[in-house]
């Protein structure tokens, strides 16, 4: 189990991994060639990523020894496309991917719509951030814009929390927001993990007539680095071997409740029936009950993956577990 490392440390002892992330607009006329570059780039070096590129620009998160980290920020930096890449950067024990993932991708956050990143909405620095949340009023709509997995463990305070799968169901609620708010006078405020949803979401509800909408540079990431969890509650949800991370160092709420229980609890899991596989948080009391399974009917399913390989990593391929007897195992 990997250790949850806070975004904001003031701890003096150095982890020997950096975890990035970070995402740049940019039209690239040829995205096949960044992505042979990047895997030429990473090949014989100590990372593991996910990256996506497309002709809009790149979309990345990686995890690497430090000195690999560095030369690939200093790599970047170097190369005129993308010599104003903002790296949000935090130490870790190992890395936190498995593998190297460099793809190609028709859009770099999967919103299924053709939106204009220039036109979106106010960059606000996590500090100016802060004092919005000190002065927020009913006129005023804090909306996170995650999927609903992510802000169950952690969100900021009083925001609303779109019941919101998938990115791409946000167009439908930018057309809900609109009749529930005037879009002339009602001022919005959004924040996402690291930013690039709320550069695209935010383009989107311009295009609905929201004249007010801000967001939070660099997401909540960013905001985790320098404002620590002032008006945060919970964990924040990431998409790497993780799963959740403290943003301070300070005590966090529980806000979220184990799946079979409801007793507090922010730990993730994957159940362990191969063909259901659904994200479920779960306490150290009810896994072993349930097998690691989300429902009892999961338990007798055909392909169920052992009990003692389960970890709160993220589900691996299903061909790396036993599917003869797996019970026996």
């Amino acid at each position: 189990m990997v250790a949850t490392q806070p975004l904001n440390t003031t701890m003096k002892t150095e982890k020997p991994y950096l975890v990035l992330a970070y995402y740049h607009f940019v039209d690239l006329e040829n995205p096949h060639e960044e992505v042979a570059l990047h895997k030429a780039f990473f090949a014989n070096r100590d990372v593991t990523c996910r990256t996506y590129i497309s002709e809009q620009g790149i979309n990345g998160q990686m995890s690497a020894a430090k000195s690999d980290a560095i030369a690939y920020m200093e790599w970047m930096h170097a190369r005129p496309l993308f010599k104003s890449v903002v790296f949000k950067r935090h130490e870790s024990d190992e890395n936190v991917f498995p593998r190297i993932t460099v793809k190609y991708r028709k859009q770099l956050a999967a919103l299924d719509a053709i939106v204009d990143p220039k036109n979106c909405g106010e960059h606000v620095s996590p500090e100016e951030w802060k004092e919005m949340l000190q002065k927020t009023d009913d006129q005023h709509v804090l909306l996170d814009i995650r999927n609903e997995y992510e802000w169950k463990i952690g969100r900021f305070e009083g925001a609303e929390l779109p019941p919101c799968d998938t990115f791409r169901e946000f167009r439908t609620y930018a057309e809900e927001l609109k009749e529930k708010v005037d879009p002339e006078k009602t001022p919005v405020m959004m924040y996402c993990t690291g930013g690039i949803r709320c550069e695209l979401f935010s383009a989107v509800l311009k295009e609905n007539g929201f004249e007010k909408v801000y967001q939070l540079d660099g997401g909540i990431i960013n905001y985790g680095l320098q404002k620590g969890n002032d008006h945060w509650l919970g964990k924040l949800f990431v998409f790497d071997d993780r799963l959740a991370v403290p943003l301070a160092e300070s005590n966090q709420t529980v806000i979220s409740s184990c799946h079979h229980c409801h007793k507090p609890n922010d730990t993730y899991y994957n159940c362990a029936n191969m063909d259901c596989n659904t994200l479920f948080l779960c306490c150290p009391d009810c896994l072993p009950k349930y097998a690691g399974c989300c429902k009892e009917g999961c338990k007798d399913a055909e392909r169920v993956r052992p009990y003692h390989q389960l970890t709160h990593k993220p589900f691996r391929k299903k061909h790396n577990y036993s599917i003869k007897d797996p019970k026996k195992d």
